[in-house]
């Protein structure tokens, strides 16, 4: 299966409780972490959730 790239650019400090559990859920621990998820729409639904902290990478 496919992967995908997420960058965390944004911290989640002063944001919304549901933000702060997304960004938990997938595995970020710090601000510049880069991880690798597999490309499921339901992985997809958590970027567009909190789309304006992360970056897709290529």
């Amino acid at each position: 299966m496919e992967t995908i790239r997420i960058k965390l650019v944004r911290s989640p400090i002063g944001r919304v409780e549901n933000h702060k559990k997304t960004v938990k859920a997938l595995g970020f621990k710090k601000v510049g972490q880069v991880i690798e998820k597999k490309d499921t729409p339901q992985i997809r639904g958590m970027i567009q959730s909190i789309d304006f902290m992360v970056e897709v990478l290529d």
